[in-house]
């Protein structure tokens, strides 16, 4: 009887171990962590990396409006672009202006008014104070959009024609892409990626433009100011691989020469 019971307690003791070093390998297994070198990882991981101009790249799984910009209704102005001030039955005071490099614009009587960043919405209602204020009583002024810097895209990656685009207030990323004569042979519908600077950070997420057509998911809006790149079907898609592409379209967007501008 005691030999027996030593037996079955060394039985017991085996798989006792047995179920251990199962369990082992499995939280071995299951702990290792993985490199996001794949699209799927990076729509799944919010990833950031510092930028070296300032900010961070961050990977989100959707882009949400820009700034200032009243939930995407409404497109900031930008230096650079071209504005009409008319001031309503006070004709002198109309003015054509440039936005400044530093974002300003000059007007009769009331001198300097910073215009970039603000929606015309609000560039009208400051103006319209600013006039109110000694000059005028319950002035009414219109500010229009007659050439926009800021309305601009840049497509660059896997497509006919990479470059410098102006997009209208309701553009799309289906839009963006016919804006560029579509995708080369090589391309990968499922690995196109949107910049957009939010604040001082960039953000970058990726779209499959094949779901999109298929209307299996959303067509996202794109704003001016983003930047879109198309990787090939065969390139494997890392955060070193998304900085040095936002380098390289944000290095087309400072040269490029926009014809008829």
């Amino acid at each position: 009887m005691g030999v027996f019971h030593f037996a079955n307690h060394i039985g017991t003791i085996c798989v006792l171990l047995a179920s251990i070093t199962v369990s082992a390998c499995t939280s071995t297994s299951s702990t290792t962590p993985s490199s996001p070198t794949s699209v799927d990882a990076l729509q799944l991981t919010s990833t950031s990396a510092p930028l070296s101009g300032g900010g961070a790249l961050q990977v989100v799984k959707d882009l949400p409006a820009p700034q200032n910009t009243l939930n995407g209704n409404e497109q900031p102005l930008s230096p650079n672009d071209v504005l009409e001030v008319n001031v309503f039955q006070v004709d002198n005071l109309n003015r054509i202006v440039q936005v400044d490099a530093g974002g300003q614009i000059s007007l009769p009587l009331i001198g300097t008014v910073t215009a970039a960043g603000k929606t015309v919405r609000q560039l009208e209602q400051e103006i319209e104070t600013a006039y109110g204020a000694n000059y005028l009583q319950s002035p009414d002024v219109s500010v229009y959009v007659k050439e926009s810097i800021g309305q601009r895209i840049t497509v660059d990656g896997e497509v006919t024609r990479a470059g410098i685009f102006p997009v209208s207030a309701n553009s799309s990323l289906i839009d963006a892409i016919a804006l560029a004569g579509g995708f080369k042979p090589v391309a990968d519908a499922g690995k196109v990626f949107v910049y957009r600077n939010i604040g001082q950070n960039t953000l970058v997420a990726n779209y499959n433009v094949e779901q999109i057509r298929a209307g299996k998911s959303r067509n996202p809006r794109i704003y001016g100011g983003d930047k879109i790149v198309v990787f090939a079907s065969k390139s494997k898609i890392a955060l070193s691989n998304l900085k040095d592409a936002l380098g390289v379209a944000s290095s087309a967007a400072r040269i490029a020469v926009i014809p008829g501008i």
